[in-house]
C-alpha cells in the first residue's frame, strides 16, 4: 500500500462539523413530496412545475407553495410528515411570486405585468379550506416577497419592478421605481381600502431613483426589514406609520480560501476581491438584529451570510466558513465557481426547545445550514441536504418540523423534479452526511464529488475511491476510513500523466492490483474524443499503461462505457454500462483483458429490461469468493426509480470468448434490491447514481452514490454499509 494513500487510524486533522452537530436533537429529513404529485388527473406529466416559496398553515398541517412555471399555487397534507400528500391546486391568472399565510387565508403576491417595463401585480387572498379566491388587491406593480405581521395585523409586499438584464446589460437604473406595499388585514384577509405605498428612493448609494426592493420580514415590534438586493441595501420601515425609520448600506466583503475557477477541478486557495453582499432573503433575529443571505444578483455576492446589527454595523459576518463546510461534505458546485458559488439565498428562522435557529439555503449547493442563534457568533449545528435548487423555507416550531422548497424541475432533461422536503427535529444520530473530508496538509479541504468507483482497501473500513469526469482536469484517488460515522476521505492522490495531472479521463472503477498500485476504469465518450481505456497507475498515481480498447470493438462504441473494473483469473474485467451497437438487447459486454498475452475476449450480460423513458445498465464491477458482483441500475430518481440492486455471476462463468464472434451470456443472481436502503436513507428521494460498490474479506458491503458533482442534482452523496453478501437481506448499519 502506498504511503502517501495509507489509511491510518490517526486522522488528518478535521474541521469538518463539529461534534456538536451530532448531538441530540437534530434535525433529519423525514419527508419528500414530488410536486408535480399535485397536477391534476389526466395531466401532462411532463408538465413544468415549481416549488418556489413554501408557507404553513397556522396548525402546521397544510404546507402551501408557490409555483411560478405552472401558475399557480399548491397544497401539501403533512398531517402525517413522513407521508406527505397531494392537497390540491389551484390555478391563478399570473405568476405567483410568493405565499404568506394569515389565519384561514393563503396571500398569494401575483405577477401580472405585461413586460418587464410595464409591471403590474395583485395581492390575493385564496381561502385556504375551500382553495378557492377571494379579495383581491391590485398593488400597482409587480410583486416579489409577501410577510404577514406575527399579530395578523398587516401584510408587506416587496413591490420589485424587477429590473431586464438585457437592456443596458442590466445596470440600473431601470425605471419604474420598486417600493413597498404595506395593507391591512381583517381575519386574514386584506383591506385594499388600505393599501399604502412606501417610497424607498434617495436612499441608496446605487441608483438611488431606482430601487429594487427583493425581501421582506416583520417583527413583533411591527417593524418591516426590506432588501434592496440590487442597490446593496437595507431599509426598516414602521408598520403602523409607513417611514423608513432606519436604512444602511449592506456593504462589501473579501474573500480567502475559495475555490474561484470553473475548470474541473476542486482547489480551495482562491481570493476575491470585496464585492458588495446584493443580500436576497433578510430575516429578523432576537434583540432587533438582521440576518441576510448574501447571494448577489448584478455586480455582488459573498457566498455567506451576514448578521447586522440595526444600526447597520456588522454583528457577524460567515465569509468563505460556509462554502468551505459545504466542500468538506462534497457539494460545492465547481462550476459556479467563477460566480456566486454555494449562492445562499434563502433564509427561514424558529425557536425549537427554546433555543432560535437560523437555517440558511444554498442554493447551488443545495443545502440547509443549520445554524444555532447564540446572540454573538452564531454556531453551526448540521447541515442538510435539501433538493436541486432550495429557495424558501419554513419552520414549524409547534410540530418540530423545518420545510424546504426546491424549484428545480428536471423532467425535460429526465431528471430530479421540484421537491418539498420535510425535516424533523427528534433525539437521534444525523443521518446526514453520511461522508465528509477532512483537510489537507495547507489547512484547505480536500474537494470531492462525483465518487463513481469504489474498493475495498484490503482492511475493514478501508476503501479507494475514485471521482469522474466532473472533475476532468483534477482525477484523483481517495482514500476513505470509515470506521467512523460518517465515514472520511483522508487523503488523496492526483492521477498523471509525465507528471501533471492526466487529461481526458472519465474514472469510473478502481481495483488494486495488489502491488502498491491500481488499475482503473475510464470511460469514454467519442463525441469529446475522450477515449475508452484501461489504466495502469503505481501509488502515488502516476500513470504507468495506458490500454486502449481494440479497434474491432471501438466500431461499436458508445458514451456508456467502462463503469466498473476487477481482477479474475489472471485477467483484468471491465464491465461495460450499456449495450453497444453490436450487443442483442438488453445484453452488455464484460471485457477481459490479459495484460500478460495483451488478448481481450468478451462475455455478455443480461439486464433487466427497462421501463418506459429509462434505460438499465450496470456501474460498477468486483470480485468476492467465487463470485463476480455488479452494480445493476435505472436512471430514474425519486419516486420513479425502479431498478437499484446488487447482482453476482460464478466466476466459473466468466469465460471470455474472442471478439467479433458470437458471445457467450452469463446467469446473473440477485443480492441485494437496493432501493428499500436508498430510500430509508434517503425517504423518499431516492438517488439514481448508485456507481460504487465494495466487498471487503469478510464480505461487508458497502455502496457509494456518484453526486454529478452537484450539476442538475441535488448533490447529496451516500456511503452505505449495507449488509454481508450472505445475508438474504439487510438493513441500514444503525
Amino acid at each position: 500500500m502506498s504511503p502517501r494513500l495509507a489509511v491510518t487510524l490517526t486522522l488528518l486533522a478535521s474541521t469538518a462539523l463539529p461534534a456538536a452537530a451530532f448531538a441530540q436533537p437534530v434535525f433529519n429529513r423525514v419527508g419528500s413530496f414530488s410536486v408535480v404529485r399535485n397536477l391534476h388527473a389526466g395531466a401532462d406529466e411532463k408538465t413544468a412545475t415549481s416549488a418556489e416559496i413554501v408557507t404553513a398553515s397556522e396548525d402546521g398541517n397544510t404546507l402551501v407553495y408557490s409555483d411560478s412555471p405552472h401558475g399557480g399555487i399548491g397544497f401539501i397534507d403533512i398531517a402525517e410528515p413522513h407521508a406527505p400528500k397531494p392537497a390540491g391546486y389551484l390555478k391563478l391568472e399570473g405568476e405567483p411570486t410568493s405565499v404568506a399565510v394569515a389565519r384561514g387565508h393563503v396571500l398569494v403576491g401575483l405577477n401580472t405585468s405585461k413586460s418587464k417595463a410595464e409591471p403590474s401585480g395583485q395581492l390575493v387572498a385564496v381561502d385556504l379550506a375551500a382553495k378557492t379566491a377571494g379579495e383581491t388587491c391590485d398593488l400597482g406593480g409587480q410583486p416579489d416577497s409577501v410577510a404577514v405581521s406575527p399579530d395578523r395585523s398587516f401584510a408587506a409586499i416587496a413591490i420589485e419592478n424587477e429590473r431586464d438584464e438585457t437592456v443596458n446589460d442590466g445596470a440600473l437604473p431601470q425605471m419604474p421605481a420598486g417600493f413597498l406595499a404595506l395593507v391591512a388585514l381583517k381575519d386574514g384577509a386584506p383591506d385594499c381600502s388600505t393599501l399604502r405605498r412606501v417610497e424607498l428612493t434617495g436612499l441608496t448609494e446605487i441608483a438611488p431613483e431606482d430601487p429594487e426592493p427583493e425581501f421582506v420580514d416583520i417583527n413583533d415590534r411591527n417593524e418591516v426589514v426590506v432588501s434592496l438586493q440590487e442597490n446593496n441595501h437595507i431599509a426598516i420601515v414602521d408598520g403602523a406609520s409607513g417611514k423608513v425609520t432606519a436604512h444602511f448600506s449592506a456593504g462589501s466583503v473579501a474573500l480567502d480560501g475559495v475555490d474561484t475557477e470553473k475548470d474541473g477541478k476542486l482547489d480551495f486557495t482562491g481570493k476575491v476581491e470585496a464585492r458588495p453582499r446584493e443580500p436576497d432573503a433578510v430575516k429578523w433575529l432576537k434583540d432587533g438584529r438582521i440576518a441576510a443571505a448574501d447571494e448577489g444578483d448584478w455586480k455582488g455576492g459573498t457566498r455567506g451570510f451576514t448578521i447586522f446589527n440595526r444600526d447597520g454595523t456588522v454583528a457577524y459576518e460567515s465569509g468563505a466558513s460556509l462554502e468551505r463546510e459545504v466542500a468538506r461534505l462534497g457539494h460545492f458546485p465547481d462550476k459556479r465557481a467563477d460566480k456566486k458559488g454555494i449562492e445562499p439565498e434563502g433564509l427561514a428562522t424558529g425557536t425549537f426547545g427554546g433555543e432560535t435557529f437560523l437555517f440558511v439555503l444554498a442554493e447551488r449547493a443545495s443545502v440547509v445550514a443549520v445554524y444555532r442563534d447564540t446572540g454573538a457568533e452564531p454556531e453551526l449545528t448540521q447541515i442538510l441536504p435539501s433538493g436541486i435548487s432550495p429557495e424558501g423555507a419554513v419552520a414549524i416550531p409547534q410540530r418540530n418540523l423545518l420545510v424546504t422548497a426546491n424549484e428545480a424541475d428536471l423532467g425535460e432533461k429526465g431528471g430530479a423534479r421540484s421537491h418539498v422536503m420535510i425535516y424533523e427535529r427528534a433525539e437521534g444520530e444525523a443521518a446526514y452526511p453520511t461522508i465528509v473530508s477532512t483537510d489537507d496538509k495547507s489547512g484547505n479541504p480536500i474537494g470531492f464529488g462525483a465518487l463513481s468507483g469504489l474498493a475495498s482497501a484490503g482492511e475493514p473500513n478501508r476503501f479507494y475511491a475514485v471521482s469522474d469526469s466532473v472533475y476532468g482536469k483534477m482525477p484523483r484517488i481517495y482514500a476513505v476510513d470509515a470506521a467512523t460515522k460518517p465515514a472520511r476521505i483522508v487523503s488523496a492522490i492526483d492521477v498523471t500523466r509525465d507528471g501533471k495531472a492526466a487529461a481526458k479521463l472519465d474514472l469510473e472503477g478502481i481495483t488494486p492490483d495488489g502491488k502498491g498500485g491500481f488499475w482503473l476504469a475510464s470511460e469514454g465518450n467519442p463525441e469529446k474524443e475522450v477515449p475508452h481505456a484501461l489504466v495502469h497507475v503505481d501509488g502515488k498515481g502516476a500513470i504507468e499503461e495506458e490500454v486502449t480498447f481494440p479497434e474491432g470493438l471501438l466500431a461499436s462504441q458508445t458514451r456508456f462505457g467502462a463503469e466498473g473494473v476487477a481482477l479474475a483469473g489472471g485477467k483484468i474485467w471491465i464491465a461495460i454500462q450499456r449495450p453497444w451497437t453490436d450487443d442483442p438487447k438488453n445484453e452488455t459486454k464484460l471485457l477481459a483483458y490479459d495484460p500478460a498475452t495483451k488478448e481481450w475476449g468478451a462475455v455478455l450480460y443480461p439486464l433487466d429490461p427497462a421501463k418506459d423513458g429509462a434505460w438499465n445498465g450496470l456501474s460498477e464491477m468486483t470480485v468476492h469468493g467465487d463470485h463476480a458482483y455488479f452494480i445493476e441500475r435505472d436512471n430514474q430518481i425519486g419516486d420513479k426509480a425502479a431498478l437499484k440492486a446488487i447482482t453476482r455471476v460464478k466466476l466459473s462463468e466468466l469465460k471470455p470468448a474472442p471478439l467479433g464472434g458470437a458471445l457467450p451470456v452469463v446467469t446473473k443472481e440477485k443480492v441485494r434490491d437496493l432501493l428499500p436502503l436508498l430510500t430509508e436513507a434517503t425517504h423518499g428521494y431516492v438517488v439514481d447514481k448508485v456507481e460504487g460498490l465494495a466487498i471487503d474479506d469478510k464480505g461487508e458491503m458497502t455502496v457509494v452514490t456518484d453526486n454529478d458533482g452537484v450539476d442538475d442534482s441535488s448533490g447529496e452523496t451516500l456511503f452505505l454499509k449495507i449488509g454481508n453478501v450472505t445475508e438474504k437481506s439487510a438493513s441500514l448499519a444503525k
